[in-house]
């Protein structure tokens, strides 16, 4: 009778438990507003093939013919991505100690060292591409200043390259293999 008693207060527990799983917060989509800068200052890092220099410049979009632009600083187009090769496009940051705390922290001074407790920190959208061209994956790194404007161009990137949004990144969807 003990044993009978005990399964079932068991199998009634376990089943409440089921019931408790929290589900997850489900986020809206972002909708590309109105008023989107028509261009976003970013520095070229590496990683597209046949672009070896770092490069400052800007991103734009041309919605005509499905593409991210990057334009060098003297408006002249370094190279583009259609939103059909963007694989996954993501936000990173590094901290890394500031040129400025670099520096004073080797001047032979007291309480110098704690100069390299100044910490700067670099945000990265990382690109996952797929260039049909020469068939080969890449990853290409740029560096933006603003945290805000690097989420708000992986977001307008993103909805305009329909892909699927994971958190603060986007992913293209396998195609399923039949």
């Amino acid at each position: 009778m003990k044993k009978l008693l005990f399964t079932a207060l068991a199998v009634f527990c376990f089943s409440m438990m089921a019931y408790a799983q929290p589900r997850p917060v489900e986020k809206e989509p972002f909708i590309v507003p109105a008023n989107l800068p028509e261009t976003f200052a970013a520095s070229y890092e590496g990683g597209i093939f046949g672009n070896t220099s770092k490069e400052s410049g800007t991103f734009k979009f041309d919605d005509a013919n499905e593409r991210v632009v990057f334009y060098r600083k003297d408006k002249r187009e370094m190279f583009s991505i259609p939103y059909a090769d963007l694989l996954v496009i993501y936000p990173d940051s590094k901290e890394g100690v500031s040129t400025t705390g670099n520096v004073v922290s080797k001047m032979p001074l007291p309480g110098a060292g704690l100069a390299s407790l100044i910490t700067k920190s670099t945000k990265y959208l990382i690109v996952k591409y797929d260039d049909r061209d020469i068939d080969v994956q890449g990853t290409a790194n740029f560096k933006f200043e603003d945290k805000d404007l690097l989420l708000l161009f992986i977001n307008a990137l993103g909805v305009k390259a329909k892909m699927k949004q994971k958190g603060d990144a986007y992913y293209r969807v396998k195609k399923p293999v039949f």
